[in-house]
């Protein structure tokens, strides 16, 4: 069968003449959740039963392309490479399908002025964005996805030596690699101890100043999206926001209720994240934010000033009644799996490492609109 990994998707993507990929899944599945730019032809029933019943409906495609086809998991795409091979297309299936793109990482540098280097890391399938500190030979990861070997080549490549790992949250849309990385390096953990519930990690505290080379990393407990979230500010010239912070919206507000490791409720949450985005607010506005989340499908470096960010986000323009009742009543769809992920997160259940793939499948749907 010919294949395209994912990886090399990724890339072509962002080349001159992008192939066309070609979601043959449901609909409502492909309206959820699917590369941006795919074109949606459900045929997923035809082909798993009788593939001459998807010809007509496959015929109908540009001819001077290449075409990707993509199921969830590169298996019934690749009876519909084989169809369109025969019809006359170009056509190729994206190997493991949606499970092999939420794999995709890509990296570059943060352009910001600090005494070292801040490389970021997108995660394009999941939205997810983590971000690698190093200074004067010494390194920091935050947020990394549990897929390490991404993280260990940027060590490798800047010439950094682990120092710690840090979780701005427990997050709800993917299992952290953080307390593994760390143990793999004999570094510490840090995470807030509200969250940290049955984990082993070194507590992070607000206004706790960690020194990584020549920069100073500063923790501002910023709570409301979960109770242990904590914003980092690099030497005044960069804000890791977590999901508390986002360029377009902010963190939402009951995942950590509604997983039940929460005692607290939505309005209270709410109104707590209202005062912990004053105390972001206050910090310098030419500092870039970063945070742990791309609505989209990010491509590297996602950054925007603090002052950009306070003039396009409504959300921070509302006062505190209209902020708490807008967060509190306007739900967005979850997280596939919130429960578990964020549960394997604080330490409270263990995820085999052969359903971790599958247990973060789909869309991710941490802010709040």
């Amino acid at each position: 069968m010919q294949e395209i990994s994912p990886a090399e998707l990724g890339e072509q993507l962002q080349g001159d003449e992008p192939p066309l990929v070609l979601d043959i899944r449901h609909q409502e599945e492909f309206e959820e959740w699917h590369i941006p730019g795919s074109r949606n032809v459900d045929v997923y029933d035809e082909l798993a039963e009788d593939p001459d019943q998807a010809r007509e409906p496959l015929s109908d495609l540009p001819a001077d392309r290449q075409i990707v086809t993509v199921c969830a998991a590169g298996v019934v795409s690749g009876t519909a490479t084989e169809l369109l091979r025969e019809l006359g297309y170009d056509a190729v299936t994206l190997t493991d399908g949606m499970n092999g793109w939420s794999r995709v990482h890509r990296h570059a540098k943060v352009p910001t002025d600090i005494d070292g280097t801040l490389v970021q890391v997108a995660r394009p399938g999941k939205g997810c964005l983590s971000h690698v500190l190093i200074s004067d030979g010494e390194a920091v990861v935050f947020d990394p996805s549990h897929y390490l070997e991404e993280y260990e080549s940027i060590l490798d490549e800047y010439g950094g030596e682990l120092v710690g790992v840090l979780d701005t949250h427990a997050h709800a849309d993917h299992v952290s690699g953080g307390a593994e990385l760390a143990d793999r390096h004999g570094v510490p953990y840090y995470l807030h101890p509200k969250d940290a519930l049955a984990i082993d990690a070194t507590p992070v505290e607000d206004g706790e100043t960690l020194t990584v080379g020549r920069l100073d990393v500063e923790a501002i407990h910023t709570p409301g999206h979960s109770e242990g979230s904590v914003s980092f500010d690099v030497d005044g010239a960069a804000l890791l926001t977590g999901d508390t912070l986002f360029h377009d919206s902010v963190g939402r507000v009951e995942l950590g209720v509604e997983a039940g490791i929460e005692e607290s409720d939505v309005e209270g949450n709410a109104a707590t994240l209202y005062e912990s985005l004053q105390r972001l607010l206050d910090r310098p506005d030419d500092a870039l934010v970063l945070p742990a989340h791309d609505p989209g499908s990010p491509e590297p470096p996602v950054t925007a000033t603090l002052a950009a960010v306070k003039e396009r986000n409504d959300d921070l323009g509302r006062d505190r009644e209209a902020f708490v009742e807008e967060l509190a009543s306007d739900i967005p769809d979850h997280p596939p799996n919130f429960e578990r992920v964020k549960r394997t997160n604080v330490g409270q259940e263990s995820v085999p490492a052969d359903e971790l793939t599958e247990l973060e499948l789909g869309p991710n749907n941490c802010a709040a609109e």
